[in-house]
């Protein structure tokens, strides 16, 4: 297999060899120590201590890829959502049913989100911008990550989180 891999390697024009390169270096991991956050043409960074100062709750989850099931603490995205301006208000909807969130790590990995399925009114599943697994800081993830319940597996969350971008759409 590793013959193969090096044969295939060898085989490559000069552009898509640097393109894997490229690939590669995209992916190392840069500890994300700010959160960026925009919403409504408006931009706010927040901090471990910005976000440690709201409402915390817990999530527990399975992680497939270490086959280990983890809790995660941190601020529910919901609740950080509507201290944007983002949040259902009475039986109608503010913007919630035409937005996305998209989260997007250090390392430019990105994922979007329905708005309505990170509202806990709405969505069974809960997401929350995570600062402790098991009770001790993320370390390697970064200071913030990004962790959605109810997924098989743990594809749509984001490690070294440094930035949401709520968008709505016309």
């Amino acid at each position: 297999m590793k013959l193969l891999g090096l044969v295939l390697l060898l085989g490559m024009g000069a552009g898509a060899q640097a393109q894997m390169e490229e690939h590669h270096e995209h992916k190392v991991k840069v500890a994300s120590t700010s959160l960026l956050v925009v919403a409504d043409g408006k931009t706010t960074t927040l901090k471990l201590a910005d976000l440690q100062a709201m409402p915390q709750r817990q999530l527990m989850v399975h992680n497939a890829h270490s086959n280990v099931d983890e809790t995660y603490t941190g601020v529910g995205l919901s609740d950080l959502l509507a201290k944007f301006g983002l949040s259902l208000e009475g039986s109608g909807a503010k913007g919630v049913y035409h937005s996305y969130v998209r989260a997007e790590g250090t390392d430019k990995y990105y994922v979007i989100y329905s708005a309505s399925e990170l509202e806990g009114a709405l969505h069974t599943g809960d997401a929350i911008v995570a600062l402790m697994v098991d009770g001790k800081p993320l370390t390697e993830d970064g200071e913030f990550k990004m962790v959605v319940g109810g997924d098989k597996k743990p594809a749509r969350w984001v490690t070294n989180l440094e930035k949401l971008t709520v968008v709505s759409v016309e």
